[in-house]
């Protein structure tokens, strides 16, 4: 049951004074969607359930979660607002009142590509615009990807509007607020659905090479591991896969060169995570004297972060002289930061101060928006 999941995985970080919240807002909402269902047939409270357990696994807040919980009670139910402020009181209801009208927004998709540019841009910033708090923004995230889901109990044409507007919209929007994890979701779940023959060609290339791959992967990490334990560096390493739309966007632009789905090595890339700041130079540096580092490959995102809070160090190298391989080094916090980006700083932290630098960071991130 998706609720005893969302329970567990809150447990985890939350104290049992603000589960209490969580539960209610669940009893409310089940007793508002009672006998209610969705297009796939499924009981309705089964949407709000992942909405909440999406944002629990980026460890939002306890009023994130019951606001995710109680987001379609407003339109869905017809129960007042006031209703929702009196019982769980105005921060909760904010959230709830800001999603009820972010929902409202949509993507008209007539019009060439330039007006529908034009709009995903003007909708973005509506977006945020009217999101005075961004955790109404992440709860729309997470609301969009179980929407795209469960697509397929949609009719075709909604399901290839719905995922052009994915992709148009609500993916930028996580990648600009530097949620990678949610990013990834949503371009493979919109390109399965505006592109399924393609999508299934790349899935079927990338799963024929895997094991190919993956051995590929553990003779690095073991070269690596020994050269690490000999200069008392202690790492984890893990190979990352390209999700299936970057990969398709790196064919495309590689057919462009007349080159071909053989040549992009980097499907997978090596991560590096470390304990601390220097740790992360000592560990490149290790790196390229085992192997010779590309030229323009090297990227230094931990002295010069990018907007969005990410920081890493980026390499290339070529890997016994024959294959390039991607390598990425990070810490571990760093590490957080780069999956949830700026959900990070909403990550429920007893007893904690605010970073002080937040506040600074969304101030740059709406002008970013306004700027783009």
């Amino acid at each position: 049951m998706s609720f005893s999941r969302l329970m567990e995985k809150a447990q985890g970080y939350l104290p049992s004074e603000k589960m209490v919240v969580v539960e209610a807002a669940y009893n409310f909402a089940l007793k508002a969607h009672q006998g209610q269902v969705r297009k796939s047939g499924k009981p309705y409270i089964e949407h709000p359930l992942q909405v909440a357990l999406t944002l629990a696994e980026l460890q939002l807040d306890a009023s994130s979660l019951a606001a995710a919980l109680l987001h379609d009670v407003v339109e869905i139910c017809d129960i007042p607002i006031s209703e929702v402020e009196a019982k769980f009181g105005s921060e909760v209801a904010k959230l709830v009142d800001g999603t009820t009208k972010l929902g409202k927004l949509s993507l008209k998709t007539s019009g060439g590509a330039a007006a529908r540019q034009a709009q995903a841009e003007n909708l973005r910033k509506m977006l945020v615009a009217m999101a005075e708090d961004l955790r109404v923004v992440f709860i729309k995230l997470a609301d969009r990807l179980h929407n795209m889901r469960t697509l397929d109990a949609l009719s075709l044409e909604k399901q290839r509007s719905i995922a052009q507007e994915t992709l148009e919209i609500y993916a930028p929007l996580a990648h600009r607020l530097g949620i990678w994890e949610l990013k990834w979701q949503l371009e493979d779940l919109s390109f399965r659905h505006l592109e399924p023959v393609k999508y299934r060609q790349i899935a079927k290339l990338v799963a024929a090479r895997r094991a190919q791959r993956e051995s590929f992967i553990t003779q690095i990490i073991q070269t690596l591991s020994q050269e690490f334990e000999r200069v008392g560096l202690k790492a984890e390493m893990s190979g990352r896969p390209k999700h299936i739309y970057s990969i398709y966007q790196k064919m495309e632009r590689y057919s462009a060169l007349g080159k071909h789905f053989d040549d992009i090595h980097d499907l997978l890339a090596l991560r590096v995570l470390v304990g601390t700041v220097p740790d992360c130079y000592s560990a490149v540096g290790v790196i390229h004297s085992l192997w010779r580092p590309l030229p323009e490959e090297f990227d230094d995102f931990i002295a010069n972060p990018k907007p969005n809070g990410y920081q890493s160090l980026h390499t290339a190298v070529m890997y016994q002289g024959t294959t390039p391989l991607e390598i990425q080094i990070r810490t571990r916090d760093m590490h957080y930061i780069a999956e949830y980006g700026v959900a990070a700083h909403w990550r429920y932290k007893e007893g904690e101060e605010k970073d002080i630098h937040f506040e600074e960071r969304i101030a740059w991130l709406r002008q970013l928006i306004e700027w783009h």
